[in-house]
């Protein structure tokens, strides 16, 4: 009899069992190959599948329908009765190729129906499972299974165990969708083709040499741009020396060009190195939108894949190069392209997930250079979790990380006491690049302000903006401006689309010596490219502070000491944020100035302001500080809780739920089509573009609710709700609430 993995109905060809099994083994082992665990990689392919010999599975496939049989629970029995050092990873691996990673559970109390693998272990062969001994006529058993250089650890360290199965669950799952597409030819000639790094390095090259490096260049005796090219060359010799260092920081002041530094080294150090990619990490998808531009006019639009909520590369609705958006789709799933660009939040929480999708990429971070583009926003509630997996991936799975941030977080403390490594840094003359790319004058304001002081001050200025830490503050303090020559407002109360609307409002009064003043919350500290000659920042953390200033005198065509950056406290505490995580970080910052007032956006005062926030030096500190989910606590204490860590990991944690705002013609064209019922993942990715999210949490008081009683919303689905009221949606203020209990507060 043959055996068969998988039937393509409409063409009516099979792959046998024995060859898909076959080739997930080589697959999976060549990508546990980068981490120096091809045995366990052969072995999880080998066995993944052989639940598929049974009777009942050949008949289900055969027949094309009917009922469905647990098939991977087959593989991770007999893989439990080798008793070998990774029949426990390995045998995760295999039960949760289609579910995913389950709980390790409890032997004991767990029974045959449990979601643990210590439950599922309890199934037994022809009766709570199909009989699957058939696979012994095919399924010849060669490997080494006590062959591992990572598993002796795992007695003494719990997380790095966790780790590890998942890394290796990585490469299953990726080499089964991979065996499978190939067979239903579903990605046949679309991947892969991309450039080689080393063709990337080149390319850069080309671009540096042209742009930085030639001295026939308009501005190349400027101080700023000397500057510039020699940060650049200590990159690009950091990334081609051999120094051994996989933990790497990279300070470089606001106007330093950093983006183009860091690539430099990451493509220098990727050649010398043989890294296969270039994975840049970074919290703003504005940020992300930014630097990937800039990537794809040096390196080729092809060559650079954007993973993220705000970025679609369905074929279907492509620009009529219908391979050149497949490749990328497919790019997305496993990671396989030589240059990503994503998120804080797609890079950590698939390195904690226990699904297959979000897991299918994580090999594929081993052997890569990764570039965390503004370090100080590493989530600071997850931050030991965090810390842990980059340890994890530089220190065993070939990876160089480099923290890259004008606000260097003082990360050696953490990485030294709990790692005994040290972070080291690519720039010798931090400090001094520091004096000379100071473009302004930062002062804290002696005495509390009032709403109506602040208003003054605002309107005496030309061109000013002001920066507060809550929305309440920016309405009432734009309303208290009423009449003032070119005001506007940004917080997230307006839609994406409307937001880019305003800012280039403003940068075209800006440009042109109009009046602008600006009143926004912190949304236009990072990835806003405007420049100010003054700016007020409501009192925040330091790194905050700091990225507000780069708002100021950005181009550096005024001098320092008529660059001012005022930090100023409300006198009225209702104006300012009760949150805590912001309590904290202004306190660390006020603490900090007592210290350094007349230089506080020095690295000595950066350094001291994150020592403080973290608690590293004197001071009370509590594991939670720095896990707030207890994540690293679970997973010493509990065996394997795969799914609880994923389900505690969740770095956006905020009860929200998206209204859509009709915003334009445009947003009133995509009404018109959710309206329909259509729900394309292309059409969805565009209407978040206009798409305000509001708070929804379990009581009639949220402002969800409060906007669906008072019918200013129709909720079409779980998914999907419109404003139906526009007036209450200001031109200037966005998506406002007045409804019988007062003007709600969108915090």
């Amino acid at each position: 009899m043959e055996y068969l993995a998988h039937r393509d109905e409409e063409n009516g060809r099979e792959q046998l069992l024995i060859d898909h099994l076959h080739g997930v083994s080589d697959k999976a082992g060549a990508f546990a190959a980068a981490f120096g665990e091809e045995a366990a990689g052969r072995m999880v392919g080998l066995y993944h599948d052989i639940g598929k010999y049974s009777q009942e599975f050949q008949t289900y496939l055969r027949q094309g329908g009917g009922r469905k049989f647990d098939h991977s629970t087959a593989g991770a029995l007999e893989i439990m009765k080798k008793k070998s050092p990774l029949s426990i990873p390995t045998a995760f691996c295999v039960a949760g190729h289609h579910s995913g990673l389950l709980n390790g559970g409890n032997s004991k109390a767990d029974t045959e129906e449990s979601r643990s693998l210590c439950g599922r272990l309890k199934k037994k062969p022809g009766q709570d499972i199909p009989n699957y001994q058939a696979y012994r006529e095919e399924v010849v058993d060669v490997l080494e299974v006590d062959k591992s250089q990572l598993i002796p650890r795992f007695g003494r360290d719990f997380f790095a165990g966790q780790f590890y199965t998942r890394m290796l669950f990585s490469c299953l799952v990726d080499a089964d969708f991979l065996d499978t597409e190939e067979f239903m030819q579903l990605g046949e000639n679309a991947r892969g083709d991309f450039a080689s790094i080393s063709e990337l390095k080149e390319r850069l090259d080309a671009y540096i040499s042209e742009k930085f490096l030639n001295e026939q260049g308009k501005r190349y005796d400027e101080p700023i741009n000397q500057h510039r090219r020699k940060i650049l060359r200590e990159c690009i010799a950091a990334g081609e020396a051999d120094e051994g260092s996989s933990l790497l920081s990279l300070t470089v002041p606001t106007g330093g060009g950093k983006t183009i530094a860091s690539l430099a080294f990451a493509l220098h150090h990727a050649v010398r190195t043989g890294k296969k990619r270039v994975i840049y990490v970074i919290p703003y998808t504005s940020i992300i939108e930014q630097n990937a531009k800039v990537f794809r006019e040096i390196l080729g639009d092809e060559n650079v894949i954007e993973h993220h909520c705000q970025v679609d590369y369905s074929p279907a609705f492509d620009d009529g190069d219908y391979d050149k958006q497949l490749k990328k789709q497919l790019a997305t799933e496993n990671w396989d392209a030589p240059l990503i660009v994503t998120t804080n939040v797609q890079f950590f929480e698939s390195l904690f997930a226990n699904r297959t999708s979000r897991c299918r990429k994580l090999h594929n971070i081993a052997d890569s250079v990764i570039i965390f583009d503004e370090a100080q926003m590493l989530p600071i509630d997850y931050l030991r979790p965090c810390l842990a997996a980059i340890h994890e991936l530089t220190q065993h799975y070939l990876a160089t990380a480099v923290l890259c941030t004008a606000t260097q977080p003082s990360l050696n403390k953490i990485f030294g006491e709990d790692y005994q490594r040290e972070i080291k840094e690519i720039c010798r003359n931090v400090t001094e690049e520091y004096e000379f790319f100071k473009r302004t004058k930062i002062e804290l304001l002696p005495q509390k302000v009032t709403l109506a002081d602040m208003a003054d001050c605002l309107q005496e200025k030309k061109q000013v903006l002001c920066i507060v830490n809550t929305k309440k503050a920016a309405r009432e303090l734009f309303a208290a401006l009423d009449g003032a020559e070119n005001c506007f407002h940004l917080s997230t109360n307006l839609c994406p689309q409307h937001r880019k609307a305003v800012l280039a409002q403003i940068r075209q009064a800006l440009l042109d010596g109009k009046p602008c003043r600006v009143i926004s919350t912190s949304l236009i500290e990072a990835g806003v490219d405007v420049d100010f000659p003054c700016v007020y920042r409501e009192m925040a953390g330091l790194d905050s502070i700091i990225q507000a200033a780069g708002r100021c005198n950005r181009e550096g065509r005024r001098a320092k000491e008529e660059s001012l950056v005022y930090v100023f406290t409300w006198a009225d505490k209702a104006m300012g944020n009760s949150q805590h995580s912001l309590r904290v970080r202004s306190d660390a910052t006020k603490n900090v100035c007592e210290l350094h007032c007349d230089d506080i956006d020095n690295p000595i005062a950066i350094t001291a302001y994150f020592d403080q926030l973290h608690k590293i030096d004197g001071g009370e500190w509590t594991e939670n500080k720095l896990d707030c989910k207890g994540i690293m606590k679970m997973i010493r204490e509990q065996f394997m809780p795969f799914a609880d860590a994923a389900k505690k990991f969740v770095l956006i944690d905020t009860p929200t739920r998206p209204v859509f705002i009709p915003y334009d013609e445009a947003g009133q064209e995509i009404e018109k089509q959710l309206r329909q019922g259509i729900k394309s993942r292309r059409l969805m990715r565009e209407a978040g573009k206009y798409m305000v999210n509001v708070y929804c949490g379990d009581n009639y008081k949220s402002h969800f609710e409060k906007l669906n009683a008072a019918n200013k919303i129709e909720v079409l689905d779980d998914s999907v709700a419109i404003l139906i009221d526009m007036e209450s949606y200001s031109h200037t203020m966005g998506l406002q609430l007045n409804i019988e209990d007062g003007q709600g507060v969108f915090i």
